[in-house]
């Protein structure tokens, strides 16, 4: 099926996400740019990537800046037709006007990838219309590939994943949170076991839809590039990504922050985003 077909109007929901030949060209596009990336890589030490600071200090490398390129070019061969949002892309609204959306985050993880934390990944995803259609989530460093593809399952290395089949949150349930949300989520009544920081957002959702965690967190400000391919990964895996008032998440709006997110399995999903709005004040204790 060629590209320029896939972008039709006329083409169904379906024949775009059954496109085999597709799914599989994004995802050997994000293995190569793990590839480019894992150049810079230095297991344990300081990358050997030039390190930058975006306006608010966060940082990006020259790594970073490469994956993006690459995948920019890649991708846009393969879909031209579709818009672009990347984090080291500088935004326009010409996306908005589009039906497709690639969103790309180069390296989420950055800090980690650049002091050689392992736990780092190349996140695409396809949008159609606010939803992601397709998610690719590859973290080179661990060899670990999380594919979906919306009404096709969740894959990690080619083998279907679930989430957790843990039917409440007690004592003991693995939890991912940044450690000021852990204390506050603690505060308001919820009992877990905090698991190690992920620095990858993406990596953090992902765990969740492989059911090595029982539930995840992310605080505010995380963005569409973050959570779109993880997000569809986490669906199509049997859990849920959302907002505090309950509610699937949207992308490609004109804005692309979006505030805490709370991931689990579809079962237990109300109770631990009850326990993120109490958490965060949203609620009365």
């Amino acid at each position: 099926m060629k590209p320029h077909i896939l972008m039709s109007r006329r083409t169904d929901l379906s024949s775009i996400t059954h496109a085999d030949d597709l799914v599989a060209s994004f995802a050997d596009a994000a293995r190569s740019a793990g590839e480019l990336a894992l150049a810079y890589f230095r297991p344990g030490e300081k990358t050997s990537a030039e390190v930058l600071h975006k306006a608010g200090g966060s940082p990006v490398t020259e790594a970073d800046l490469l994956v993006d390129r690459f995948l920019k070019e890649r991708l846009g061969v393969l879909l031209p037709e579709a818009g672009w949002l990347s984090e080291e892309t500088e935004d326009t609204s010409a996306r908005l006007a589009k039906e497709f959306v690639v969103v790309v985050d180069p390296i989420d993880g950055t800090r980690g990838f650049a002091r050689g934390d392992l736990v780092w990944a190349v996140a695409v995803a396809l949008v159609r219309n606010g939803k992601p259609l397709v998610g690719i989530v590859h973290a080179p460093a661990l060899a670990q590939t999380y594919v979906a593809v919306r009404g096709g399952g969740a894959r990690l290395n080619g083998k279907t994943i679930e989430v957790s089949k843990l039917r409440a949150l007690r004592a003991g349930a693995r939890v991912a949170a940044p450690a000021t949300l852990a204390a506050d989520l603690r505060r308001a009544g919820l009992e877990f076991e905090l698991q190690p920081r992920i620095p990858s957002l993406a990596m953090r959702i992902a765990a969740v839809a492989s059911g090595a965690l029982d539930a995840g967190f992310a605080s505010q400000n995380s963005n569409d590039w973050d959570i779109a391919a993880a997000d569809l990964i986490l669906e199509e895996a049997g859990g849920r990504l959302a907002s505090l008032d309950g509610c699937a998440i949207v992308y490609n709006r004109g804005e692309t922050r979006h505030g805490v997110l709370t991931a689990a399995p579809a079962q237990i999903h109300a109770e631990v985003n009850a326990a993120a709005r109490r958490a965060m004040g949203a609620i009365a204790d």
